[in-house]
């Protein structure tokens, strides 16, 4: 059972990337097209490599979502010409998170503001996603981060659930928030393979992306990925597998932290599928 729900999991994948020179590159020559990608945002450099990199792959036939983080949108004006960007794009799917933008760029200092205003505008998009904390968020208490998902539901379509390495932590948080009445569905965010030497480069680089941040803001995190043996996806996935494969738990598929290593990740998921069957 937990290599079919594995198998399951893995064909439902969406890959995060950084909006980088070299992504569009990266995404064109390795992953396929019936695999959803995400743009993240950085507060150093503004929406715009966002949306550029968005508009770029949604022309070659890529389900893209952007990330559009609350703390970034200057005002209600900002937030229409976004939308009305995206959706001339072909994009129906967006990324909601508050983001790390300190101080915020305008009147936007939490996502709920501006999932309401979307709302408002007659949800432009057919899915909105809103993020989750298995594991403590560095600033903000449990307590608060489900409340705030329990506040955000009826904007948004699912949740994708930020890094977590304990299957258990994992199962647990899921488990909180069915009991708490949200019934999003649920992209488990995982890191895929992730070599030492390329995650150290990618973290000494400012303002490449929230996957990146997270992880510099997170030492012992850290520690799994550049530890030799310290961190494997395909363990993780095995033993969360088990964990979270009812159908209670809704979970949606796989939210894979890419960490510019576009082409390994998909090679990576493609073999973990060979030896699969």
């Amino acid at each position: 059972m937990g290599a079919e729900v594995l198998r399951g999991l893995l064909g439902r994948v969406r890959y995060e990337v950084l909006p980088a020179k070299s992504t569009a590159e990266k995404v064109l020559a390795h992953v396929p097209r019936d695999i959803t990608v995400t743009v993240t945002a950085s507060p150093v450099r503004g929406l715009e490599p966002t949306l550029g990199l968005t508009e770029r792959l949604a022309a070659h036939g890529y389900r893209v979502v952007p990330h559009v983080p609350a703390r970034l949108l200057r005002d209600d004006a900002h937030l229409k010409d976004v939308v009305d960007r995206l959706r001339a794009a072909g994009v129906d799917d967006v990324f909601v998170p508050a983001g790390d933008a300190d101080p915020p760029a305008g009147a936007y200092a939490g996502a709920l503001p501006v999932l309401r205003r979307l709302s408002e505008l007659g949800s432009p998009f057919a899915d909105t996603g809103i993020t989750g904390y298995p594991e403590s968020h560095p600033i903000l208490h449990d307590d608060i981060t489900v409340q705030a998902m329990w506040d955000k539901r009826k904007h948004a379509t699912y949740i994708v659930s930020n890094l977590c390495f304990d299957p258990r932590v994992l199962g647990d948080w899921v488990a909180r928030i069915r009991r708490r009445g949200v019934v999003l569905p649920v992209y488990l965010g995982v890191a895929g393979p992730v070599h030492r030497a390329k995650l150290l480069s990618m973290a000494a680089k400012i303002g490449v992306g929230e996957s990146t941040r997270f992880l510099t803001r997170h030492a012992s995190w850290f520690l799994r990925f550049a530890t030799p043996g310290g961190y494997a996806p395909e363990k993780f996935l095995g033993r969360t597998a088990e964990v979270l494969g009812g159908p209670s738990a809704g979970v949606a598929g796989l939210h894979v932290f890419t960490f510019g290593q576009i082409a390994e990740t998909e090679r990576w998921r493609r073999a973990l599928l060979d030896r699969l069957g």
